[in-house]
């Protein structure tokens, strides 16, 4: 119960309600020793964002905008340690970020949203909906792993992506590996690397157990899902899709990655938009 999560102390920088589809206010809302910003446009139900793996809100810009304009309010979490979001960095487990989330719908005067997680965002998301249900309506996953391991090179590759010591060229190379389809330009993901926050989600992913997040607790979910994808493997959705059931709807998508986002923006935004639509 959302009750139960720690009262919030938060301020809001917009406290005047959600920003027009084309413009983008931030938040700051505040939880215990942690500052979060959120991203937040468009007025209608709430969508909450989480990026991938050391990543930030900024990867969302297009499908924010999409979903947006579509009549949604769209709301963008930046993980601690980026776009000015802050907290404790070690010693975390998937329900503090997770918590995180549910603080940021909350604190935005929202009593549940859909939450969208691409990449490790997807495994946030799915520790919400488990550990803080109410504030969940549904959950849709942008490259759902977790059960299926990735092959060998691509994952040697994502953890080189956060070696500063790299070259360009080098860093480039493993940016294409681990995450772009063959023949997709890995150049748009060149920056915004964040190490530390990656190091903190891996460590949070690390100690918790998959089971105690893996169904996305009782709510229902679409995996968008890259036949591509190195990282997380198709068969992670299959596989989810045989635990739960009826309450899981997937779609496959061709020629993209791990990145997925920035290679199939169009295939992504129709599948997202045509699911929330179907919700109401």
């Amino acid at each position: 119960m959302i009750a139960r999560i720690v009262p919030i102390l938060f301020s809001l920088l917009f406290a005047a309600g959600p920003a027009l589809a084309g413009d983008v206010a931030t938040r700051t809302i505040s939880h215990d020793a942690v500052t979060l910003r959120v991203l937040d446009q468009g007025h209608g139900p709430c969508v909450m964002m989480i990026p991938s793996l050391g990543r930030g809100a900024g990867d969302f810009d297009d499908l924010a905008g999409r979903v947006a304009a579509a009549g949604y309010r769209v709301l963008r979490l930046q993980p601690r340690g980026i776009g000015g979001s802050t907290g404790p960095m070690s010693g975390l487990a998937m329900r503090d970020l997770a918590s995180d989330v549910a603080h940021a719908i909350t604190g935005s005067g929202e009593h549940a949203c859909v939450v969208l997680g691409h990449a490790d965002g997807n495994r946030v998301a799915r520790a919400t909906a488990a550990y803080f249900p109410d504030t969940v309506s549904a959950v849709i996953l942008l490259a759902a792993g977790g059960k299926v391991k990735p092959d060998t090179e691509a994952w040697t590759a994502l953890r080189a992506v956060f070696d500063d010591k790299l070259s360009p060229a080098e860093h480039l190379k493993d940016v294409q590996t681990a995450f772009f389809a063959p023949g997709n330009d890995p150049a748009v993901w060149r920056d915004g690397w964040y190490p530390q926050t990656a190091e903190m989600e891996r460590v949070a992913a690390t100690v918790t157990p998959v089971d105690d997040w893996w169904t996305a607790g009782s709510a229902p979910v679409l995996v968008i899902q890259a036949n591509q994808d190195r990282i997380a493997p198709p068969q992670n959705a299959d596989l989810l899709k045989a635990d739960i059931g009826a309450r899981a709807a997937v779609v496959r998508i061709d020629g993209a990655g791990h990145a997925m986002l920035p290679e199939q923006p169009d295939a992504i935004a129709r599948a997202v938009i045509a699911y929330l639509q179907a919700r109401k």
